[in-house]
């Protein structure tokens, strides 16, 4: 497989491209607006200098790298050559459906499906196609050019050659992937959300501070950075999608997302990408200071 095409240029899906353009994959990069290819090809140009400053790659490389990258805003264009194609759109169920539906008819009957999904069914994506045994989840990491790991998840129908393919492709990008099954939530996020919940419920019920929740698990459990924070920075209304497909797949009240993040989400504090969440982001991400709602607890 050497042309792949990513659909969506936010976060996951620019940093996904970026990685297989550096590793000499041809990359069809696919978003519904010009401006949001725009954002995400400036996003993998900035990030590519900071791999030359780093002495990552060299200074002509960059170029290259982007030269492997061609965008789209016609999806049938952007997949007409694709042998692989990774879904990194929206974390929505309907979304997701409705577009491997339509990449089903608009793509070879050999690509392989993919999605980037952080905890929707493989298995109910997969159904949503008449190649389920091609469809697989390959969720990798943020920031995707930096972090290692790609859980790749089977779904009930995802075969035994599917999954080595994708195994071995992942292992072609330096990234080290993970097999699991398709139930909710998967590994890391079935693990990781009810952890960030678990903080959120600590500070909501008067335990601790913000800074002191995330200062305990930051040099107590040696995590490079605080629930809270780390929450702050994944967007809490995607932690509020995720703690709600743990709760309806699995029927435990353990996994009831806390009524302060399903508020926050409601008032539009997600975190960094609004500017304000249990930090402030004004003066930017790594001048984070606890947000003045919070400054003497819950409000």
């Amino acid at each position: 497989m050497r042309n792949i095409t990513v659909i969506g240029a936010g976060t996951m899906g620019n940093g996904i491209a970026h990685v297989f353009a550096q590793h000499q994959y041809k990359v069809a990069l696919v978003d519904i607006n010009e401006e949001g290819l725009k954002k995400g090809m400036a996003t993998i140009a900035k990030n590519l200098d900071r791999q030359v400053n780093k002495g990552i790659i060299e200074a002509p490389e960059k170029e290259e790298i982007l030269s492997n990258i061609t965008t789209y805003t016609d999806l049938a264009e952007g997949v007409k050559a694709a042998e692989l194609v990774i879904e990194a759109a929206t974390e929505n169920v309907d979304i997701k459906l409705k577009l491997f539906t339509q990449l089903d008819e608009l793509c070879t009957e050999d690509c392989i499906l993919a999605t980037n999904t952080s905890s929707i069914s493989i298995t109910k994506i997969g159904a949503a196609t008449k190649r389920p045994e091609k469809v697989i989840g390959m969720h990798f990491m943020n920031p995707v050019p930096v972090m290692k790991l790609v859980e790749i998840i089977r779904g009930y129908a995802t075969s035994d050659v599917t999954t080595a393919n994708v195994m071995e492709l992942s292992k072609a990008l330096g990234k080290v992937p993970t097999e699991c099954n398709d139930y909710p939530g998967f590994v890391a996020n079935r693990i990781l959300m009810p952890m960030i919940n678990e903080a959120i419920i600590s500070f909501w019920q008067g335990v601790a501070g913000v800074e002191e929740i995330d200062t305990i698990m930051k040099l107590g459990m040696a995590h490079p950075m605080g629930p809270l924070q780390l929450a702050d920075f994944i967007g809490l209304d995607v932690c509020l999608s995720i703690m709600r497909v743990l709760h309806e797949g699995l029927g435990d009240s353990k996994y009831a997302p806390c009524p302060l993040l399903v508020n926050m989400v409601m008032a539009g504090r997600l975190g960094v990408k609004s500017g304000e969440g249990f930090y402030d982001y004004s003066e930017g991400p790594k001048a984070a200071k606890v947000s003045g709602q919070f400054a003497k607890g819950v409000t």
